[in-house]
């Protein structure tokens, strides 16, 4: 169902409303910024009143004084930006921009985070994956000509624009693109830390939900609801908090026995990640609603603002019942959605009374946890358990069983294989209402999935009546009928297994890497909290930290692989390209494969990029696993999701756990002991006594890896003793080296806590894997 023409108009006036902002720090108009905007978007051929009053009128004081109906749209738009700044809002409400620096930079969300003081900002820039924008200390200011340029951005792509719903995606686009790094107050007595974007976004959210929630109620008097009785209705619960999680995911994506899976692996991923989006897509399409009441999106978990109306409850029961339906249809039980939601209102959502926030939350995932407990009613278990089975053989990549193709694969396997080409080909996306190729894959309530050439898209989207909406992967794209631009970390080195193995340094083995964000959930309830002080506590604070971390682990994290490249990395010491493939990458988690020494490499440097854009708010946990290229890779990630349970019990977690659980350690321990102090001294030793070759280090290996009690300092004795230089023939530096060497053998080998007898061993697994070693 699509919006009505006054939902549209609601919906882009309130995008729009701050337009003026930036027109005013550009230096072209003085003016308040709600007049400027409002002209502004007049001269770009914007002339629907309704649109231009959701600019003019949106403060207080100048819709007192307004000549509009008691039913005009900007009393809801107005309504809506106070929901939306909450206590980001300066404190009073000028007609004149007075008083405010219109060159302070955005601050970062992180500065509060987690109990963290400190103030930060971002440089002037505009959205883009070419080169991350990490909080800095140095001095930053946004000039007359960055505004400037926006304005002509603006201007270049509203001008003659048609406010249809088609272009709504294409305004969303072009918002985030420009105003990511813009703040949305320039009161320097206030934290200046909410981008533009956000606060716009989250405008038109709640002035939909107002709109759909006062036709429900039959209420038409905006002006009394919202303006006269305004204090009245901060209390009522006219919002929905939602919640969206698919279950079973990890193990659809991991759980394949097939040769050369790592193109079905990366085709499943991305399947899913769009599975997702049109899943969100389809019920924002249910409510009359848009992207702009998505939150977030990521890992199969979605956020939403919706109405608190029967029609969305009953809608939401509908919604669930059909896309558990399809799931259980096409690939058992194996993929379930689960739904949670809370009422909430203004008040709560602002945590006026401290711990309504939270609450919120809690509410909805106690939902969402009581549905994944009670997945099927007593009706549907009794249609799962009485179904006939068509055929008895196993799908050759899934292990399913039913009815196979000829090569032994499912029709859904087969499907994705195909679609696996095309994914690596492009990137762009095409959602159709009917299957108009092989290729294309099944997705909920009648709709099918194909990827297509820029061109191809195009055409379909201009004449095809199957043509449903289109996803863009990793490019701001602002065409027509665009749903959404999809940030999706999809580095790759190779295309096999067998390839990454090849390009490994020293022993032919690939590595796997399964790493999260560490106490994310209590960071989103929790972390803007300050002692007793609850104010920062707010829905768009949890929305910019929302999408922070999802264009750090869907956007950036491509750049940082690839900037990576050019640095000497950790293990191999060496700059060479970062031999990893990215087979999953969402909302906080990644999950990647590579050449066992890139994906070590490759772990370091993310977690080192996390702490410098979070700044040290959050940390990264997980775990490796070394393989050989033939592996199947359902076991490996069991066997990875292992140890990455080992690094997520550490205390404090922050944790790196490589190889084996016996190689489990903190960051700081890994990083300064493990490679910085004993991998060091064996590489120096290594490189002055290079005639020796590696043989003894094996037998110190074996050594240190099999005295369960004490070691045998007389057999250490004897093998050190074999590797002393002659002086004479040696040089002085290799004597120094080794005795350096020797003392600190002797003294990690007898560590009464054995945590440097054990960091020793992890070392020389290391370097003897380095240097061409099998070792078990």
């Amino acid at each position: 169902m699509s919006l009505t023409e006054r939902q549209v108009k609601l919906v882009i006036g309130s995008l729009l409303h701050d337009v003026g902002k930036v027109v005013y720090r550009s230096g072209q108009d003085s003016r308040n910024h709600s007049l400027s905007g409002s002209q502004f978007l007049e001269e770009l051929g914007i002339k629907d009143s309704a649109i231009l009053n959701c600019v003019r009128y949106h403060h207080g004081k100048m819709l007192s004084s307004a000549r509009v109906p008691d039913d005009d749209l900007c009393y809801l738009a107005y309504f809506a930006d106070n929901i939306a700044a909450a206590v980001d809002r300066r404190g009073r409400d000028d007609s004149a921009e007075a008083g405010f620096d219109r060159t302070v930079p955005l601050e970062s969300v992180f500065n509060i985070l987690n109990g963290n003081n400190e103030s930060k900002h971002y440089r002037q820039d505009f959205l883009t994956l070419e080169k991350v924008n990490y909080p800095s200390s140095d001095r930053a200011v946004l000039d007359n000509s960055f505004y400037q340029r926006i304005t002509r951005n603006f201007e270049e792509n509203l001008h003659g624009i048609s406010c249809t719903e088609e272009n709504i995606s294409s305004v969303l686009s072009l918002l985030e693109a420009n105003l990511s790094y813009v703040p949305s107050s320039t009161n320097t007595g206030e934290l200046t830390d909410i981008p533009l974007y956000d606060h716009l976004k989250l405008t038109a959210a709640f002035a939909s939900c107002l709109e759909a929630y006062t036709a429900e109620k039959g209420i038409s008097n905006y002006r009394e609801k919202f303006f006269s009785a305004a204090d009245d209705t901060y209390g009522e619960n006219m919002f929905l908090l939602f919640s969206m999680d698919i279950s079973g995911i990890q193990s659809f994506i991991y759980t394949i026995a097939v040769d050369k899976a790592l193109k079905q692996l990366r085709s499943r991923s991305i399947y899913l990640e769009i599975l997702m989006e049109h899943l969100i897509d389809e019920l924002l399409e249910m409510l009359h609603l848009t992207r702009a009441n998505l939150i977030y999106s990521g890992g199969g978990h979605c956020y939403m603002i919706l109405p608190n109306t029967d029609q969305a409850k009953s809608a939401l029961a509908e919604f669930e019942k059909e896309s558990n339906t399809w799931f259980r249809r096409l690939f058992d039980v194996s993929l379930y959605i689960g739904i949670g939601y809370a009422e909430c209102s203004y008040a709560s959502l602002k945590n006026a009374v401290p711990g309504s926030y939270a609450e919120i939350f809690s509410n909805v995932s106690r939902m969402i946890s009581g549905k994944k407990l009670h997945r099927y009613s007593a009706e549907e278990i009794l249609q799962l358990n009485s179904r006939k089975h068509h055929g008895e053989r196993e799908c050759r990549v899934c292990r399913s069983t039913g009815i196979l193709n000829d090569d032994g694969r499912c029709p859904v396997c087969a499907a994705l294989e195909r679609f696996a080409a095309d994914v690596m080909n492009y990137n762009v996306f095409i959602v159709t209402s009917k299957k108009i190729s092989d290729s294309a894959l099944a997705l909920p309530f009648g709709r099918y999935l194909t990827a297509r050439s820029d061109n191809a898209a195009r055409a379909m989207m201009d004449s095809s009546p199957d043509y449903v909406r289109t996803y863009v992967k990793n490019n701001l794209h602002m065409g027509k009928s665009v749903a959404q631009n999809l940030w999706i970390g999809d580095y790759s080195y190779a295309k096999e297994f067998e390839e990454l193995g090849n390009a490994s340094q020293g022993v032919r083995k690939i590595a796997v890497l399964r790493a999260d964000v560490d106490n994310l959930g209590n960071t989103f309830v929790n972390g803007f909290k300050r002692g007793q002080d609850s104010r920062y506590e707010t829905l768009t604070r949890s929305a910019v930290l929302s999408r922070q971390l999802s264009l750090f682990f869907k956007g950036y994290i491509n750049t940082i692989l690839r900037e990576a490249s050019l640095k000497e990395m950790s293990i191999s010491g060496k700059s060479a390209p970062m031999a990893v493939t990215i087979v999953y990458s969402g909302g906080d988690d990644v999950f990647l494969v590579g050449a066992w020494n890139s994906v070590l490499d490759a772990f370091i440097v993310l977690k080192d990029a996390l702490k410098k854009f979070s700044q040290g708010t959050l940390t990264l946990s997980g775990g490796i696993g070394i393989y050989d290229h033939s592996f199947p890779i359902n076991v490996m990630a069991e066997e990875v999701a292992g140890l990455e349970d080992c690094s997520k019990s550490v205390d404090g977690k922050n944790a790196i756990t490589c190889f084996s659980a016996e190689n489990c350690y903190s960051w700081d321990i890994f990083t300064g002991k493990v490679l910085s102090e004993k991998l060091a001294l064996l590489r120096g030793f290594a490189d002055c006594t290079s005639g020796y070759g590696n043989s003894f280090l094996y037998n110190i290996l074996e050594l240190l890896r099999n005295s369960s009690e004490k070691i045998n300092l007389a057999r250490l004795a004897y093998l050190l003793s074999r590797l002393e230089p002659n002086e004479r023939t040696a040089g002085a530096e290799a004597v120094k080296r080794y005795s350096e060497f020797a003392k600190n053998v002797y003294t990690w080998a007898q560590s009464e806590s054995d945590s440097d007898r054990r960091q020793f061993i992890s070392a020389l697994l290391i370097f003897v894997y380095l240097n061409r070693c099998e070792v078990d």
